[in-house]
């Protein structure tokens, strides 16, 4: 009988606070090897602070982040190298043609075999006849599927998408979120992916977890989840995690 799927990412009691706020209380959760889970929760919930202490770039003040068998505090180069992230607000260098983004940024993941790989996933996001186009003069859009193929170029355990599709019309939204999909299925990851689009969640995500001032209030199936606390759909559930957390926490 097989038992459960790797864990790729395991946060235990992770803890940040600014002064007397407290950003992200307490929390822990796992993604496991093929698996996409949604990180969900109104503005100033605690998500790309959680992210941002995944990511390194954040120290927790108490908690620990294990990427595979790596304790990121302990063996920070080790965890990181399984990793990699797509931001809407993290632009690639605008200046830089799709082919020397992709070169720069596998030499500082130390890609082996890189200009094999960057022809790899050029084929695979479909980006050949960028190749020699400068980032800042793409589209959202094909901005969006280079900056996937730059994240997809050390072929990570754990892949972090802050808003991936935020600012991309639904047709090409609809193309990116099937191509994550279809990445991580055939890969040997996990995907943690916030957003505020709902219908994207149920789409892409096997599982959610939603934070409320900076803590999990809820976990579970996106598409059944709602109707586990008296709500049709999982907007309306995101909104009363917004506006009525105490009542849910009492459900």
């Amino acid at each position: 009988m097989n038992g459960p799927p790797p864990v790729v990412l395991s946060v235990s009691s992770l803890c940040k606070r600014y002064g007397e706020t407290v950003a992200v209380d307490d929390i822990s959760f796992e993604v496991h090897q093929h698996e996409v889970v949604g990180l969900l929760g109104p503005n100033g919930a605690g998500k790309t602070t959680t992210i941002n202490m995944i990511l390194g770039i954040l120290e927790p003040d108490s908690g620990e982040v294990r990427i595979e068998e790596f304790d990121l505090a302990k063996r920070r180069s080790q965890a990181l190298r399984l990793t990699n992230f797509v931001a809407v607000y993290s632009p690639l260098p605008g200046n830089l043609t799709v082919i020397e983004n992709l070169r720069f940024f596998g030499m500082i993941y130390s890609v082996p075999g890189l200009s094999e790989r960057i022809e790899e996933v050029i084929a695979q996001f479909d980006l050949d006849r960028f190749r020699k186009v400068k980032c800042g003069v793409l589209s959202s859009g094909e901005q969006t599927r280079v900056s996937l193929a730059k994240a997809m170029l050390n072929r990570p355990n754990l892949l972090l998408l802050d808003e991936p599709t935020a600012s991309l019309d639904p047709s090409v939204a609809r193309d990116v979120r099937e191509k994550i999909r279809e990445v991580t299925l055939q890969g040997a990851g996990g995907v943690l992916w916030t957003s505020h689009n709902m219908y994207e969640v149920e789409q892409v995500c096997d599982r959610v977890l939603f934070l409320s001032k900076g803590r999990i209030l809820l976990e579970g199936d996106p598409r059944s989840l709602p109707r586990d606390h008296g709500k049709e759909t999982l907007e309306e559930l995101f909104i009363a995690v917004a506006r009525e957390p105490l009542a849910l926490e009492r459900d």
